[in-house]
């Protein structure tokens, strides 16, 4: 399967509480770290829902 690499490049501060949370769901805790993961339909969604607030590299 295909890598994803995701970035957190914004801050959760102000946001809804699931967006908070599918930040958490992926691994990302602070500003600036990057998490890998295999690119499936239920992290493409978890993706989806916070592109605002990630970048995405496919690996």
């Amino acid at each position: 399967m295909m890598k994803v690499r995701v970035k957190q490049t914004r801050s959760a501060i102000n946001r809804d509480k699931s967006q908070k949370a599918t930040l958490v769901a992926l691994g990302l805790k602070k500003l600036n770290q990057v998490v890998e993961h295999e690119s499936t339909p239920q992290i493409e969604g978890m993706i989806r829902k916070i592109q605002h607030l990630v970048v995405v590299e496919r690996a």
